[in-house]
C-alpha cells in the first residue's frame, strides 16, 4: 500500500513540476505576431490621420502655395515609422 502511494505521489509531483515549468516558460504565441503587426499598424495609423486632419485644417486656416495635407501625412508616416521601427527594436529579442 506505501508503494502505490509512493507512486502516486510521485506521479502528482511530476505533473505538478510540468504544469509550473509550462506556466513559467509558455513559449511563442501565434496570436503575439498578430499583436506585433497591429502595434506597428497603429503605430503608422494614427500620426498619418493626425496629420491629414492637421493639415486639412492649416489648408483652410493658413493656405500655401503647398498642400499642408500633403505635407503632413508625410510626416506622420515617416513619425509613425520611427515610432514602429523604435518599438520593434526594443520588442525584437522575444519576436
Amino acid at each position: 500500500m506505501t508503494e502505490r502511494n509512493d507512486q502516486a505521489g510521485d506521479e502528482i509531483d511530476r505533473r505538478a513540476r510540468r504544469m509550473k515549468a509550462a506556466r513559467d516558460n509558455p513559449g511563442a504565441s501565434p496570436l503575439r505576431g498578430i499583436g506585433t503587426f497591429g502595434m506597428i499598424g497603429w503605430s503608422v495609423a494614427v500620426p498619418a490621420v493626425g496629420g491629414a486632419f492637421l493639415g486639412a485644417w492649416l489648408d483652410r486656416t493658413v493656405p500655401q502655395a503647398f498642400s499642408w495635407t500633403l505635407a503632413l501625412i508625410v510626416a506622420g508616416v515617416l513619425l509613425g515609422g520611427i515610432i514602429a521601427w523604435r518599438w520593434l527594436r526594443e520588442e525584437g529579442g522575444d519576436l
